[in-house]
């Protein structure tokens, strides 16, 4: 990332120019848009990192390549010679990572400094291209893999532990006269707010575990150039880091919501969980590009089919038939409402398709007429995300022993979350799938019914993802339950609480109380 420059890899102006006399490269930031620009523990911490530059030789450009480059003295730890370093400031959020920028001033590097694995510069200056490309691109995709996999499904985790667990201690109200306060966890309102989160943990778990077995699966062929299912893999991994961290974001501001005041607490930990799941949104790819880039393979897919070939992968084929899911009647079962998701994703890829060819035909340029439809696409692409994850879900449910007891329990939940996401997007459903509005009701009717069965093992479901007190570090949502007694021992932490009168009395009230004014 660069000053100027985010997710468009492509575009980064750093530069790095090969000297065949000397047989060095020499690294420069030749604008103040080129400085390097985020890298966390590049401020302080870091004395080595891998650089993206845009590589020439022999006067020719030849695109982005990666150079690892000391920017530390080790012993000194004073910036190297031609290194222009510092720490970024203050944040959001996490302020205990030293965020760094970074520049270059004729910084030489030996050749052989060049990660040379791909693409190489031989001594003479002569550059060998890479088998493929993608080959350079592919180590990016990591990165959200690992968001999916390791902070969505953790924090949306940790919200639901501590709100669930709030919630049951927390009683408030009548809902009978003269009856006890009944615990929050017991309202409908309550229970809305918080049973879809833990639901959308089990069911992005469910399609993090596919996307890390896809990832190892892709990567163990990269050795042999094999690179068929790299852009799928690609296109997934944009898709669900954009969805998944955009559920999460709302789903712990759901949860924040739902403990009241108490949530604001910075002893809560929602503050906290917050500031470090709404950086991922933004962070490895900003949510809307990567949506687009999806869109991209998404759109690549459906013109094969419309040219009379087939897809190569299983999480494609619906596109194939799609339609004929719309011929039978609706049941608001978990194979009806799924069916229901790839109608829609089917549906919306469709329009896209033709829309973009519509306007091409009109005289129009690609790309504008890309542009002009990416709103669209960006929600096509996310319905073909929601579709793959509830279909994943389902898969896990029936390739899986369970028992009968549990099994029920992840119906339940798969149930609510297909209920809840039907219902936010209910237009989507009625314009493009077998929905029909007299079968609305009956969704309603399921959520409202799964909550209720939900109710009994919420605390239990949250307790089983394990999470322990130290890592929740919530007064809030500890395993004891003594939600009162660590707020009162929080409170008493404050700096301002060491003496019982402020110094602010004798500095400032008490001269104005004493004053004529």
């Amino acid at each position: 990332t660069e000053l100027g420059h985010g997710t468009f890899i492509r575009g980064l102006e750093t530069t790095c120019t090969y000297d065949p006399e000397n047989e060095e490269f020499i690294l420069n930031s030749p604008t103040l848009t080129s400085y390097k620009w985020w890298p966390g523990g590049l401020g302080h911490s870091c004395n080595y990192a891998i650089v993206l530059a845009q590589l020439y030789t022999q006067g020719i450009r030849c695109g982005i390549h990666p150079f690892i480059v000391q920017l530390r003295d080790s012993e000194t730890w004073m910036p190297m010679p031609g290194i222009k370093i510092g720490e970024i400031g203050s944040k959001m959020g996490m302020n205990s990572v030293n965020n760094g920028y970074l520049a270059f001033n004729n910084v030489r590097l030996p050749r052989m400094q060049m990660l040379m694995k791909n693409a190489k510069v031989h001594k003479d200056g002569t550059y060998e291209k890479s088998p493929n490309e993608k080959l350079t691109y592919s180590t990016m995709i990591l990165t959200r893999v690992l968001i999916v996999k390791s902070l969505v499904t953790s924090f949306l985790k940790q919200s639901a532990t501590i709100a669930v667990r709030y919630s049951a201690i927390r009683r408030q109200s009548e809902l009978k006269s003269g009856e006890r306060e009944p615990q929050i966890l017991d309202y409908q309102t309550q229970q809305y707010k918080l049973f879809p989160v833990i639901a959308s943990s089990l069911v992005y778990v469910c399609a993090a575990k596919w996307l890390w077995d896809k990832f190892s699966a892709v990567t163990s062929k990269l050795e042999r150039v094999d690179l068929d299912q790299l852009p799928e893999l690609h296109a997934m991994a944009c898709c669900l880091k954009a969805v998944g961290t955009a559920d999460a974001s709302i789903s712990v501001t759901s949860c924040r919501l739902a403990c009241g005041g108490h949530g604001y607490m910075n002893c809560s930990n929602f503050p906290n969980i917050y500031s470090l799941i709404t950086a991922t949104e933004t962070y490895e790819g900003e949510n809307t590009v990567l949506l687009l880039q999806t869109a991209r393979f998404l759109i690549k897919s459906y013109e094969t089919i419309q040219m009379g070939n087939n897809v190569s992968t299983l999480e494609m084929m619906y596109l194939e038939n799609y339609n004929s899911l719309k011929q039978f009647p609706w049941k608001t079962t978990l194979d009806c409402m799924t069916n229901a998701f790839f109608q829609v994703a089917g549906s919306k890829i469709d329009d896209c398709y033709f829309t973009i060819k519509r306007l091409i035909d009109s005289g129009m340029a690609q790309e504008d007429a890309w542009n002009r439809t990416s709103i669209k696409l960006t929600q096509a692409s996310e319905a073909h995300c929601r579709a793959f994850v509830i279909s994943t879900y389902i898969k896990t449910l029936k390739t899986n022993q369970f028992s009968p007891e549990l099994m029920d329990v992840l119906t339940q939940l798969g149930e609510l979350i297909c209920a809840q996401w039907i219902l936010c997007r209910v237009g989507d459903f009625l314009q493009h799938s077998n929905l029909k509005p007299i079968n609305v009701h009956s969704i309603q009717c399921l959520l409202e019914d799964s909550l209720e069965r939900i109710r009994p093992n919420a605390v239990g479901l949250v307790d089983s993802f394990d999470i322990p007190d130290e890592v929740l570090d919530s007064a809030l949502g500890a395993y004891d339950g003594n939600v009162y007694e660590r707020l009162l021992a929080e409170a008493n932490k404050s700096p301002l609480n060491k003496e019982p009168v402020n110094r602010s009395f004798e500095l400032y009230i008490k001269p104005f109380l004493k004053s004529n004014v």
